[in-house]
């Protein structure tokens, strides 16, 4: 099922993301009508192949582009999409979400590619004591450490928006949609957009405060 789905949009991602967003709809929306975060997650426990499609295609672009920020490779930010709904799937019966649905899926992301990050730092590490004969410490430049705290410092920022601040903020900078178009999709108005933008720029000023 999932290898099919992301062949779809594979061939949708390479044309354009704005081609895929007005195919799939918006965030969340299913015939329409919006659903509520506890109600996706009960028809997926249910096994509702349908609610889970929905899930993983409105949600799919702006993961990839967020894993991507991180890995700096298409094809690896990809596989970590598509691992993290393979297991969302086969163990959606464990699901236990305590934030938004929104904020789950970017913190699972956000901690697969740091655990990515650590294991190929390893791999390099041990390849360079084997080349060059003697034990090296890894080298991480300030440039480097300052980042990874800035991606932490998004995620947590991500994981506690309220839950149409954080799709707003997400179709906006994830997806690239301007405010007119998020306001068509979630069938508010482009004022409610930007003062939920406003909002979740304000959380991101005070998070990121100093850093």
């Amino acid at each position: 099922m999932l290898s099919n789905l992301t062949r779809a949009l594979n061939r949708q991602y390479a044309d354009s993301a704005a081609s895929l967003n007005s195919a799939t709809g918006t965030i969340w929306r299913n015939n329409g009508l919006m659903t509520s975060d506890n109600e996706i997650i009960r028809r997926i426990r249910q096994g509702d192949v349908k609610q889970f499609e929905s899930l993983f295609r409105s949600s799919y672009v702006s993961l990839v582009r967020y894993a991507k920020s991180f890995v700096r490779d298409h094809d690896t930010a990809e596989e970590i999409v598509q691992d993290l709904f393979f297991r969302l799937w086969t163990d959606r019966n464990k699901i236990r979400i305590d934030t938004s649905l929104n904020g789950y899926l970017f913190r699972a992301v956000h901690n697969k590619c740091l655990h990515l990050l650590e294991h190929k730092k390893v791999i390099e590490k041990h390849e360079r004591e084997i080349i060059q004969g003697q034990a090296e410490n890894i080298d991480n430049t300030s440039e480097m450490v300052r980042y990874n705290e800035l991606q932490s410092a998004i995620a947590r920022v991500l994981e506690r928006l309220p839950e149409r601040c954080g799709r707003i903020f997400c179709m906006n900078r994830f997806e690239g949609l301007k405010y007119n178009e998020i306001a068509d999709k979630l069938a508010i108005s482009v004022k409610t957009v930007e003062a939920d933008m406003g909002k979740a720029l304000k959380e991101f000023r005070k998070a990121l405060k100093g850093k």
